[in-house]
């Protein structure tokens, strides 16, 4: 919900672009799956950031 979480959640999923591209550009296909894993858990991660704000959102348009 926060700017924070938000933020913090885009940089894993950065972090995980760095990884995934150093494993592929050195051959190591564990750095490459670890990045690509850290890209997804940042992506499902700021998904339900937004599933909260949008059910914040509903509930403060109801309660007008």
């Amino acid at each position: 919900m926060g700017i924070g979480d938000k933020a913090k959640h885009k940089l894993e999923e950065a972090g995980g672009q760095v990884k995934e591209s150093t494993g592929r550009a050195t051959g190591d296909r564990d750095l490459e799956a670890e990045g690509k894993a850290d890209q997804s858990e940042g992506k499902i991660k700021n998904a339900g950031e937004h599933v909260k704000d949008a059910a914040k959102d509903v509930k403060d348009g109801l309660s007008k």
